[in-house]
């Protein structure tokens, strides 16, 4: 599925993670990057996998995987 705007993709992510057949969700980081924070809350909610990965062209970038753990759990 392809997405114009973060926004549109929030949305058919959000139907995505409401699916029961559905475990992972692949989004590319220059459309998760701006609605990371809804993101956050959305893998607090469902069990649904939703990951960013790089996308094409993108500079490789470090993630702090500690610091979403945290924000994740609201620790």
């Amino acid at each position: 599925m392809v997405s114009s705007t973060p926004e549109v993709a929030l949305g058919e992510i959000k139907k995505l993670t409401d699916d029961s057949d559905v475990g992972l969700i692949l989004v590319s980081d220059d459309i998760s990057e701006s609605i990371s924070d809804e993101l956050t809350a959305l893998r607090t909610e469902k069990s649904t996998l939703v990951f960013a990965l790089p996308a094409i062209g993108s500079k490789k970038t470090d993630v702090d995987y500690r610091k979403m753990l945290k924000k994740i759990l609201g620790v």
